[in-house]
């Protein structure tokens, strides 16, 4: 699970599209709310035979299609009506394309983290502000700022195309065409529901393509700023404290949706607020979009992952955060952009580490190949089941062992703008110049003629360019490819000059003809057979790599096809044989997971349920209230009657993973007791298995929320709101 920074869902998705350049099953997609290393048991003393997997090993992340309604009643003794669902999934919101949101309110208030609004907050700070460090605060309706561009997504509609998709594809005569017809018919199955319902539609899998659902989505445009409290209280404990708990973070924030008329949306279904909020052992629901989990996937792809997937990432955002703290040391102007990298950096660095300890530790895994051999045994029993599906896992095994050598060479050859230092793309540029000049000038593309030459050739050379940071990225990227593809290798060989590290870095740039604006220039002046027959290292590798690179990718992709075909073959099976009693994989789609407020043991003691206020303060003084354990002015001397034991954050059992940030807490009476913001340090390995015993939600409690909006802040039309669910 990945938190804290507004956009990190987005991130954690180029990471693993851009960075990693393989997939590990239709599910992948990525991932906000958090948690991090884990507190694994230790196999020494253990019969690994004797482990056997949890009945919730795969979660509790239930979809509104499929609620387990009788598992509810036996559970908690509540039983749902259909109405409570629809209202439910009604008063719930997706937060643009990275976290999770709830109405709170008759007015169109919406409720979600503070670390959700980040980039929200940065938009609609003026000159002369400091948002972030004085937080925001809208005394007036009038005063509540509009934010360019955000938008929150409410579920209307969701239909089962199941039938339709698996009719479709079913005439495949071989893997490849059943990818292509399966992607046919769910682009007109979404053209066709756009156009009849004019909602935001999008056809998701379930069970990696066991079953298929229809999402339509009202999109709203207009929305504004509220309420968003300091950095430092929507953080408190900065990095030494992400992901862990006892925490003490006011990690909220408050929006509000306009009509197309400028005036507040007038909402029928919102979550009221909880008086007293959740009490220990009270059951409680998260309902958010939990951005993706493997917790479906073979025990060969999470072997894949262990061995190769997530080592390599980690490698590569070790080299990123040495990097950008290089940069701001020597840029310190540019400390806001920069420190949110590097912040998103080490989040993500930390999120990697605790899913790769998980994977690594042999009981976790060993209730993995369990699961997957109880599964497989079902199927190989049943003589229907296994002519259709008995040799899936065979099949995969085998892609994911050839995709250990294709997937490494694809990362080192790959390139996107995190990693790949500028100058590879001014070499495409370059020769993409030069192959336009050998045309007639009736037939180049427009960019290419009359005075748009001269300005397609001066926007080759970026204005903005840092030579230091881009040789420090090329720096990296040899010793990538050494790693990866090897110095035997002819293209890597040329490239380097047959040398490594700084030698091969310095004999690089000693040959190159681009890089700075003039060598470009004088290399234009020559023509274009100048440019292409150029000995410029970056160019001859982009032209003699060209064909290797694309034998490379293609490859990959048709591996990867393939394995999406069995994955969803699969899912059919597993929907076969175990039906809706387990949830399938999180795809950023909407879902409702139960569990309780219970505290958890953890470092030889006890956490507790709750924290409060006197906690953040004790922290505050323990560390000398020094960063990032200092609080904001108005913090320091809270008012008198200011009550220091009002519950602020606690944890539940409930089954979270990154966009679920931003997620409503509410009891059986549909109301918000809470704010789901984070994960304990022992659930990471939540992203391939969800433990029970360990694995804990961290919500920022609801009279904490009030307490310090209405005593501290003293936004009581805010807080007055929330207590009522309308405006005053």
């Amino acid at each position: 699970m990945f938190k804290k920074f507004s956009h990190l869902f987005v991130f954690i998705l180029l990471i693993s599209v851009l960075f990693l350049n393989i997939g590990c099953s239709s599910s992948q997609t990525l991932t906000t709310t958090e948690t991090k290393s884990t507190n694994v048991q230790s196999s020494d003393w253990m019969n690994l035979d004797t482990v056997k997997a949890g009945p919730f090993d795969t979660g509790k992340m239930w979809t509104f299609e499929y609620p387990p309604i009788k598992y509810f009643e036996s559970e908690y003794g509540f039983k749902p009506s259909q109405q409570w669902f629809d209202n439910v999934r009604m008063a719930a919101l997706r937060f643009a394309n990275y976290c999770s949101a709830s109405f709170v309110s008759e007015d169109g208030l919406v409720m979600t983290n503070h670390h959700c609004a980040r980039q929200s907050v940065t938009q609609v700070t003026k000159e002369g502000e400091d948002l972030h460090a004085n937080g925001f605060i809208a005394a007036t309706l009038e005063d509540e700022r509009p934010v360019p561009g955000l938008y929150v997504d409410q579920m209307v509609l969701v239909k089962d195309v199941t039938d339709e998709v698996m009719k479709a594809i079913e005439v495949a005569k071989t893997d490849e065409e059943r990818v292509q017809l399966e992607d046919d018919i769910i682009q007109t199955i979404e053209e066709r529901e756009s156009k009849a319902t004019g909602l935001e539609v999008a056809v998701t899998k379930l069970y990696n393509g066991g079953r298929y659902s229809l999402y339509g989505y009202k999109r709203y445009k207009d929305v504004r700023l509220v309420f968003a409290p300091e950095d430092q209280l929507g953080f408190f404990g900065g990095d030494p404290d992400n992901f862990t708990y006892p925490r003490y973070n006011l990690d909220c924030s408050f929006f509000r949706v306009y009509d197309e008329n400028g005036k507040p949306l007038k909402t029928e279904h919102f979550f009221k607020w909880s008086e007293n909020g959740a009490k220990v052992g009270e059951p409680v629901f998260v309902v958010g979009n939990p951005g993706n989990t493997d917790r479906l996937n073979t025990v060969a792809q999470l072997e894949f992952m262990r061995d190769i997937q997530y080592p390599r990432t980690l490698e590569l955002l070790n080299s990123l955060i040495v990097l950008y703290k290089n940069m701001l040391k020597e840029n310190p102007e540019r400390k806001l952009q920069l420190q949110d990298m590097i912040f998103s950096f080490e989040n993500s660095k930390k999120a990697f580490e605790g899913i790769l300890k998980g994977l690594r530790d042999p009981i976790l895994m060993k209730r993995k190949i369990d699961f997957e051999e109880t599964f497989k045994s079902k199927v190989k029993s049943n003589p229907d089941l296994n002519k259709k599906y008995g040799d899936l896992w065979d099949k995969i095994a085998n892609i994911r062992q050839e995709l250990r050598d294709v997937s490494n060479k694809n990362f080192a050859f790959g390139k996107n703008r995190f990693t790949t230092p500028q100058y590879f793309f001014i070499a495409e540029q370059m020769i993409a110049l030069a192959e336009e000049l050998k045309k007639p000038e009736s037939e180049r593309d427009d960019l290419y003629k009359g005075e748009e030459l001269e300005n397609t050739i001066a926007s080759i050379f970026p204005k903005d360019f840092d030579a230091k940071m881009q040789n420090n990225l090329l720096q990296a990227r040899i010793d990538v490819m050494v790693k990866y593809i090897g110095m035997n290798d002819p293209l890597v060989k040329n490239f380097t000059g047959g040398k490594t590290g700084k030698a091969a870095l310095d004999y690089i740039l000693s040959k190159s003809k681009i890089t700075s604006p003039e060598n470009i220039k004088e290399l234009v002046k020559q023509g274009p057979d100048a440019i292409l027959k150029s000995d410029d290292p970056f160019i001859q590798f982009t032209l003699n790599s060209k064909e290797t690179v694309e034998k490379i990718q293609k490859r990959n992709k048709e591996l990867l096809d393939l394995e999406d075909s069995y994955s969803s073959q699969l899912g059919k099976a597993l929907f076969e044989v175990y039906g809706t009693s387990i949830p399938p994989d999180a795809t950023f789609t909407l879902r409702i997971s139960d569990g309780v407020v219970d505290g958890f043991p953890y470092n030889g003691t006890v956490a507790p349920p709750y924290t409060t206020f006197y906690g953040m303060y004790d922290r505050y003084y323990s560390f000398n209230k020094e960063f990032p354990w200092n609080l904001p002015d108005r913090w320091i001397n809270p008012p008198a009657d200011f009550d220091l034991s009002t519950p602020f954050n606690f944890v539940s059992t409930n089954d979270i993973i990154g966009g679920n940030s931003g997620s409503p807490v509410i009891n059986k009476n549909a109301e918000i007791v809470g704010l789901a913001f984070d994960g304990n340090i022992q659930s990471l390995p939540g992203n391939f298995i969800f433990r029970t015993e360990e694995n804990r939600t961290v919500s920022v409690h609801s009279k904490g929320m009030v307490e310090a909006i209405d005593k501290v802040y003293k936004l009581k039309r805010l807080s007055s709101e929330l207590k009522n669910g309308k405006m005053q």
